[in-house]
C-alpha cells in the first residue's frame, strides 16, 4: 500500500490528539498549527473548540469554515458572534445566520447587516429557524421600500 508522506502526518498527528487529556488538547489549540486545529474542532468537548477559536494563530478563513459548520457547539458559534474582529467580515455574518446551531439572538443581531440577494435566500432558507426567516423576510420588506 502506496501513502503519501502527509497523509501519514495527518493520521499521526490524529491518533497524538486523540491520546491526549482535555488539558492538553486546549494547550495544543492555542499553540498549533492550521492542522491541528482542523482537528481540535471536531473535538467533542466544547472547551476544546472553544480555545480552537480563541487561538491568537486561528486565521480568518478558518473562522468562516467554523461558522458554517453545523457540527460545532452554539457555545463556538456565540463566541464567534460575540467578536467584533471576526464580525468585521461579511462571510462570517452570513454564514451565522445561515447555521442552523447558531444561537438564535446572534443569528438575528446579523440580519440588519445583510444584503437583499442574502437576505431573499435566507428567508427562504428551510434549514434555519423560523424566527430568523421571518426577520430576513421583515427587513426584505424594509429594504424594498
Amino acid at each position: 500500500m502506496e501513502s503519501n508522506g502527509d497523509e501519514f502526518t495527518t493520521r499521526s498527528l490524529f491518533q497524538r490528539i486523540q491520546a491526549m487529556s482535555v488539558a492538553e488538547k486546549i494547550d495544543l489549540a492555542h499553540k498549533a498549527g492550521k492542522d491541528a486545529r482542523t482537528i481540535l474542532i471536531r473535538d467533542s468537548n466544547k472547551l476544546v473548540q472553544l480555545a480552537v477559536v480563541q487561538s491568537p494563530k486561528i486565521t480568518e478563513s478558518e473562522i468562516l469554515a467554523i461558522a458554517a459548520n453545523r457540527q460545532v457547539s452554539d457555545e463556538v458559534l456565540k463566541e464567534i458572534g460575540m467578536s467584533k474582529e471576526w464580525l468585521k467580515n461579511y462571510q462570517v455574518r452570513l454564514a451565522l445566520v445561515n447555521n442552523p446551531k447558531t444561537p438564535l439572538s446572534i443569528a438575528l443581531a446579523q440580519i440588519p447587516y445583510l444584503n437583499k440577494r442574502d437576505l431573499g435566500l435566507l428567508a427562504k432558507n428551510r434549514n434555519v429557524p423560523r424566527p430568523v426567516v421571518v426577520a430576513a423576510e421583515g427587513r426584505l420588506r424594509e429594504v424594498k421600500r
